[in-house]
């Protein structure tokens, strides 16, 4: 139960964990149910140390908002990060090339520099929450935007940074999944459809726009409804069959699935990690 107005606590949708679903119900199982330990990874710590890096870029007044202050950055949100976290700070032993890492990171930030002038950009929102609840199966949608943009004429954008490369053919729709996400929460908490959603990817220097409109953000959301009908039936049923792709090779949680020889733990989780019914 909630302390604010006691109704009972709703279980939690986002796009990160609903994409886990859609690739591998094994994977969401045992993520979020499960809640299996994963451990850290270089490529991901580096994705977040360059998050913050261009979120507090936006702290500085424009004319300061250079490549050179980014790189200065670098370093302190290393060290914020991996102070908060022994799991990542334990990433790195002392015959380990912290520098060589964080000059890769540094790629990253030139990367963004070629793609976007900050100094000409003022976000109207960084880091913003966004919550929407499901029409009666008492599931709550949330996610964090990483920037929201507002042009003097009121169009919105939203922008999501990608720290790897964008994906290849076939590969776009589930790269657009956690945008149109967004889209549908700012629609429904704020009544204004974004004008437009776009990816940059650093990895390789490209950004991705795409413009929903009302018709498709309907239909999004009905997918969204569908995918937590399903989610409910794994947990009523215990069946979360793991779906092999690509995908696998990055997995923490191959020693648990039966694909690479391994043995799920007991279903059902404990009980206060399992959704409440719909």
């Amino acid at each position: 139960m909630t302390a604010l107005d006691e109704r009972p606590a709703l279980a939690t949708l986002s796009p990160s964990r609903g994409s886990d679903f859609k690739s591998c119900p094994l994977k969401y199982r045992l993520r979020v149910l499960d809640k299996l330990p994963e451990p850290p990874s270089r490529e991901a710590t580096r994705g977040t140390v360059v998050h913050a890096v261009l979120e507090q870029l936006y702290d500085l007044p424009a004319a300061e908002r250079t490549i050179q202050r980014a790189v200065d950055l670098l370093e302190p949100a290393w060290l914020a990060i991996a102070a908060a976290e022994p799991d990542v700070a334990a990433l790195f032993g002392p015959d380990d090339d912290l520098q060589a890492w964080l000059d890769t990171a540094k790629v990253l930030l030139a990367n963004y520099f070629a793609l976007e002038d900050p100094a000409r950009l003022e976000p109207a929102e960084r880091e913003l929450y966004v919550t929407h609840e499901l029409p009666d199966l008492g599931v709550l949608l949330h996610g964090y935007v990483d920037r929201l943009d507002r042009s003097a004429t009121g169009r919105t954008r939203v922008v999501d940074y990608k720290t790897g490369r964008a994906p290849g053919a076939g590969f776009e729709a589930g790269a657009l999944f956690q945008l149109k996400f967004y889209a549908l929460l700012l629609w429904r908490s704020e009544g204004v459809i974004p004008d437009a959603l776009r990816l940059i990817y650093l990895g390789d220097v490209v950004t991705v726009d795409y413009c929903p409109d009302e018709d498709e953000l309907r239909r999004f959301e009905r997918t969204l409804v569908a995918l937590w009908q399903a989610i409910r039936r794994a947990v009523d049923t215990g069946d979360w069959r793991p779906r092999r792709s690509a995908l696998c090779d990055w997995c923490s949680f191959q020693a648990y699935c039966p694909e690479f020889g391994g043995t799920p733990p007991p279903w059902p989780a404990s009980a206060e990690n399992v959704p409440p019914p719909a």
